[in-house]
């Protein structure tokens, strides 16, 4: 997410910064990621070596390593055992965001408009931990956020 918070524009991801998807794939490879129907159609496919999971009410999109939920919760119980990674869409982090135990957010140093938002959380709720600084045209860091306990 951007400074500003803003994760989408007119249904894109508003920046390419090379090499910045690099811990998204580390991350959710051989694992199952879950995202909303127009977060899936803007990649148009299912991702490699990953049980890709769509939310959507309106369009069925199983296939090969890709399964379609009515919901965030019948999603989650498609996915098994695996580690379950969300990937947006804006509604899918809100729902999500009172049930994770980490969040793992690209935090890009720069404002650029947009129209869609990662959605407000309570920071005191977690613990920021800073993995690694990227330099360059567009700085940016990714960062765990792990929820406290009790």
């Amino acid at each position: 997410m951007l400074k500003n918070q803003v994760i989408g524009n007119k249904g894109h991801i508003p920046w390419k910064i090379k090499g910045e998807q690099r811990r998204f794939k580390e991350l959710t490879t051989e694992n199952a990621v879950i995202m909303g129907r127009r977060s899936y159609e803007e990649i148009g496919r299912p991702l490699p070596n990953r049980t890709t999971i769509v939310v959507s009410n309106t369009a069925n999109f199983d296939g090969e390593n890709c399964l379609t939920a009515k919901s965030l919760n019948e999603a989650i119980r498609l996915a098994g055992n695996k580690d379950i990674y969300i990937s947006g869409g804006a509604k899918l982090y809100e729902e999500a965001l009172l049930l994770v135990e980490k969040m793992y957010i690209t935090e890009i140093d720069c404002n650029i408009e947009g129209d869609t938002y990662f959605p407000h959380f309570d920071s005191e709720q977690f613990v920021k931990e800073i993995n690694e600084k990227f330099e360059g045209e567009i700085p940016y860091t990714y960062v765990t956020y792990t929820r406290k306990q009790g």
